[in-house]
């Protein structure tokens, strides 16, 4: 990672002359070359976020859901949005039975260097050793942490969807759920997690997306998010594409800073930097079109170029969707119906991506375009509901995703 923070607004800015690049509360950093990209294939990562104070002594015992299965994991903790530097003392890694209980023998303390204890600077992140033993894929995977004197801004993903669960002292090498009495439905100070899989060429796919991405609306507990189907039909098949990281905000979009840091923004960080990236999967614009900012179709497109020109630069493709459908929500307008249509329009002939996925299509009622399809409808008229984070994942050419530049 390379500093890049801030220069997607700044890049915005010059190109699209006069777009709103509102500042975000706080901003992050790069961090140093310790925190660059680990070997191997992401496997599971959420997007970083501000979340508020950090508590000192608190322990964290978070579930994520990893999608490739391999050898050597390795975990990425996160101070992305603090300002001073974050230790924590103890780390574990073990395979969830059921609630905050590890398989029996699953659970492995984490080093850092070598180290048991790991140091952050503010705006930093690091990656820890890799670990010894076989991780299956598609498997709830705790990480916990200790944080013995956190204060300051806390850094982590606030819509996690996920029931984790927090404590007092330090109880993160036991695997019994006794000292984990409390639930959180955020993920602290972690961010990516990365395997060696058994295939030297398996790659990963990562989906850059707001609100729909980040699964808004889809049942939690259950990983009902689009990449989420989209993690088991890539297990399931011959492709060489295993592992899937989900790095959507709620609220974000792709030119300001607002809720999180806008897609230009967060790009380095939250995607290129993850390990045995072989394709982005871009779904965002929705929030900038609705916002009412004054953004225009040329404007959003000059962002999604703008992006395209990193990923390609960074030797990686970039497979683009349609922006869906959001008549009945309180913010449509025939005017941001207009400018959604002219972004579609663009993105269905573009030859700037490598590839085209018609979300669009999958999600709009036939007779009503404008509106999604009533049997994918959440219920807010934005957000499609499981069914409809599965015909989306299903939308997905796993041939596209294999691009190769």
């Amino acid at each position: 990672m390379n500093g890049r923070i801030g220069r997607g607004c700044r890049l915005a800015a010059a190109l699209l002359t006069a777009v709103a690049c509102q500042p975000a509360p706080a901003r992050a950093a790069a961090p140093p070359p310790s925190a660059e990209r680990a070997s191997g294939v992401v496997t599971w990562a959420a997007s970083a976020e501000r979340l508020g104070e950090g508590t000192a002594g608190r322990g964290y015992r978070m579930i994520v859901h990893i999608s490739a299965g391999g050898t050597g994991l390795r975990i990425r903790v996160t101070n992305a949005f603090g300002d001073r530097p974050l230790t924590l003392d103890s780390g574990y890694a073990g395979l969830r039975a059921r609630g905050a209980a590890l398989r029996p023998g699953s659970n492995r303390r984490l080093t850092f260097g070598g180290a048991r204890t790991v140091t952050v600077p503010a705006g930093a992140a690091a990656w820890s050793d890799p670990l010894p033993g076989s991780w299956p894929a598609g498997t709830d995977l705790a990480v916990s942490l200790h944080t013995p004197g956190a204060t300051g801004p806390a850094t982590g993903h606030r819509l996690a969807l996920q029931t984790s669960y927090t404590g007092k002292g330090d109880h993160t090498g036991e695997e019994n759920a006794r000292n984990w009495g409390r639930t959180t439905g955020s993920w602290w100070y972690l961010d990516a997690v990365s395997v060696r899989t058994t295939r030297t060429d398996s790659g990963a796919v990562v989906a850059l997306g707001d609100s729909l991405t980040d699964g808004r609306r889809s049942t939690a507990d259950r990983n009902h998010r689009w990449p989420d189907y989209l993690a088991r039909r890539l297990t399931a098949s011959g492709t060489d594409i295993k592992g899937v990281a989900d790095e959507g905000i709620s609220g974000n979009e792709v030119l300001a800073d607002g809720a999180g840091q806008s897609a230009l923004d967060r790009l380095d960080r939250d995607v290129l930097s993850q390990p045995g990236v072989r394709t982005v999967f871009l779904f965002e614009g929705v929030n900038d079109i609705k916002a009412h900012t004054g953004i225009t179709a040329a404007r959003l497109i000059a962002g999604y170029q703008e992006i395209a020109r990193q990923v390609h630069r960074a030797g990686e493709c970039l497979d683009v969707a349609t922006v869906g459908p959001f008549k009945g929500w309180p913010e449509w307008d025939p005017a941001a119906e207009s400018v959604r249509q002219q972004v579609n329009r663009f993105l269905r002939t573009s030859r700037d991506f490598d590839a085209v996925t018609d979300f669009d299509r999958v999600l709009r009622s036939p007779h009503h375009p404008e509106r999604l399809l009533p049997s994918f409808d959440s219920g807010d008229h934005l957000h499609p509901d499981d069914k409809g984070m599965r015909a989306l994942a299903d939308a997905v050419d796993p041939d596209h995703l294999e691009c190769a530049r």
